[in-house]
């Protein structure tokens, strides 16, 4: 098992609220499902690039069956009674050696707060961990929001653009 599959750490957010931020497990599936119900068509958008309200059960399991090698997957969950409730999630996928592609999604009501942030410090301590260099990300030119968190992430980053489309890197190595 490696150190990524079995993470979770405690983080606080910028209004005080506490969440969790561990591995994505398979039986995540229905909170991550509800997670998409409760995230804005924006911000989905932001996420697919397309206007995405149904995923293929394919889909879904690509999503949740993981293997903590070539996918890394955290959650970011906070809790209502004994329930999780999922307020965001990150992943980067190794897309060849050394460099792997990120992407993040947080429900509306966490936008804001430092949370994906807080999953970027993460992902990169465990893909350095894992010998990555790189990462690399696709982001739309008006998400200004996930602009500013790679900025300030104190990585060195570098942008093309393409096809209505900023390619990122950071260096992570």
């Amino acid at each position: 098992m490696t150190e990524a599959a079995s993470f979770s750490t405690t983080e606080l957010l910028r209004d005080g609220r506490r969440v969790e931020i561990r591995a994505l497990r398979p039986g995540d599936r229905e909170e991550l499902l509800a997670a998409a119900g409760r995230t804005s068509d924006q911000s989905l958008y932001r996420r697919f690039f397309s206007f995405r309200r149904k995923f293929s059960d394919e889909e879904v399991a690509s999503f949740v069956n993981i293997d903590f090698v070539d996918e890394v997957a955290l959650l970011a969950v906070t809790r209502d009674g004994a329930r999780e409730v999922v307020a965001g999630g990150g992943r980067y996928i190794v897309v060849q050696p050394g460099t792997a592609e990120l992407a993040f999604t947080v429900v509306d009501e966490f936008q804001g707060l430092g949370l994906a942030s807080a999953l970027l410090r993460h992902l990169t301590a465990l893909a350095r961990a894992a010998g990555l260099s790189e990462f690399v990300a696709e982001v739309l030119p008006h998400n200004s929001a996930m602009l500013r968190v790679l900025e300030r992430s104190g990585l060195r980053m570098e942008r093309k653009r393409a096809s209505g489309v900023l390619h990122i890197t950071l260096q992570i190595g």
